[in-house]
Parts: C-alpha cells; structure tokens; sequence
C-alpha cells in the first residue's frame, strides 16, 4: 500500500512536471520551425524544426544584442544592491534594539502589501521632476530597496545565536567587519533565495522600462520583444527564437543558486 502510494505520488508530480515544461518545449520546437508552421491550422502538436533563419534574422529585426546586455547589467546591478541593502537592514532589524523598530519594521511590511501599480503615477512624476527619464538612474535607484528582501533577511538572521556575535565583539570585531564576516557568509541560503527571486522580477519587467526609456540604444529585453508584433501580423518565428535565449540568464542564475536555494526551502520547512 505504502509503494502504491509513492507510485501515485511520482506520477502526479510527473503529470504537473510535463503540464509545466510543455509550453517551454513547445516554444523552443517553434523557434525551429517557419512562421507559415507555426500558426498552419490543422497541423501537429510540434511545427517541423527545419530551420535556423529565425536565429539568424533576430540581430536584424532589432537591437536584440544591445538590448539583451542592458538587461543584462540591470537586473544584476539592482540584483547586487538589492541583496546587500536587505541584508544591512534585515541584520539592523534583527540584532539591534531601539526605539520605533517594531513601527518601522511594520511599515517595511505595509510596502509589501501595496500593489505595484498603485506606486506607478507618483513614481513616474518624481522621475520628471528629477530629469531621470530615459535613463538607468530611473531604473536602478527606485528599487535599491526591497521590502521582501528586508523581511527574508530579518527572518533569517533572527536564528543567527547572538553568542556568536558576542564573541566576535569580545574580541574587537566592530558591527560593520560582523555583518561582512559573519552575517553574510551565514545568510548564503537567504542570498541565493533572493538572488533568484529579484534577478527573475527585473529582468522580466516590462512595464516601468517601457514607460522611463525611449531611445532604442538603452532599452531591455522585456520591451524589446515587442519589436516582433506588427501592425497586421506577428513573427512568431522569430520572437520564439528571441525568447528562447532571453531566457538563458534567468536559468543560468537559477543553476548557479539552486543548491542553497532548496537548502533553504528544507531548511525553512523543518523549521
């Protein structure tokens, strides 16, 4: 009874596995194959792979290089700041005690349970007054902090003993060298969880890039895909083909992260 259980078990997961992996399948298949067999009705599940001309032709419907490395230093740059101001502030949060922490604490929280596009108007104002439109300041400074990443870090620096750092003060180590030397190497899991979490959010930001950047030399990926949908058709072909390697820095960073990231999760759980 116990083995026919793990069976059904293993095959449910299986089932949801494939349900989730299909449409990636499938859209890697399309990257291969030409428009008129994409969009045939009538044909198999798969289009034919018999071509590489969409992979050949994407350079020339736009910028896709240029545009891919912006994203590229984007999403890393706000990645690295994010991680690092969450963690200062998480460890404040954690190990420090003053007076109005448990208010601000909550009020870091309250950022989080406001949606996203109700901050959009008096963010795009502010970036007017401040003459940051179509530029990166515009992408990178109004997200160096992260009400997310505050609450994973406090969380997890919580269960850091404060006999630990005691000891490191006993013996002269002052705030700054404990939360470089001690902290952070003691947080890789929460790093590797947010490292995911934030690199996948602004990488595929489509909304905030598309509204502050105008000149094509400084626009992402997310937007630039856009250059695939035409006024009487789509290039399917093509924006496959473009979304197949759009999608390799996010994976890449997941391989990367993976063990320390469901290290974390465990860990979490058995907590």
């Amino acid at each position: 009874m116990k083995i026919l259980k793990i069976v059904m078990l293993h095959a449910f997961l299986l089932i949801i596995a494939m349900i989730t992996v299909i449409p990636f399948v499938w859209m890697l298949v399309s990257s291969f194959a030409p428009n008129s067999d994409i969009v045939k009705i009538g044909g198999s599940f798969f289009p034919t792979m018999s071509t590489f001309q969409n992979y050949i032709m994407i350079q020339e419907k736009f910028n896709f290089m240029g545009m891919f490395a912006n994203s590229l230093f984007i999403a890393s740059t706000v990645t690295l700041i994010i991680i690092y101001t969450s963690a200062a502030v998480g460890f404040v949060f954690a190990k420090f005690q003053f007076r109005g922490r448990a208010l601000l604490f909550s009020i870091v929280l309250a950022t989080m349970m406001l949606p996203w596009a109700v901050t959009i108007i008096p963010r795009y104002e502010m970036m007017v007054n401040f003459g940051w439109l179509n530029s990166y300041k515009a992408l990178i400074i109004p997200s160096i902090v992260s009400g997310f990443g505050i609450f994973m870090f406090r969380q997890a620096i919580s269960q850091i003993s404060d006999e630990i750092l005691e000891a490191a003060r006993v013996d002269g180590a002052s705030d700054g060298l404990i939360f470089h030397k001690i902290i952070l190497p003691m947080s890789r899991n929460t790093i590797a969880s947010l490292a995911i979490f934030q690199f996948l959010w602004s990488w595929e930001d489509f909304l905030w890039p598309f509204l502050i950047i105008n000149d094509e030399q400084k626009q992402l990926i997310s937007v630039g895909l856009r250059q695939f949908n035409g006024q009487y058709g789509t290039d399917y072909g093509g924006l496959f083909a473009a979304t197949s390697i759009s999608i390799i820095p996010v994976i890449v960073v997941y391989l990367i992260f993976q063990k320390q990231f469901i290290a974390g999760i465990a860990s979490g759980s058995s907590k």
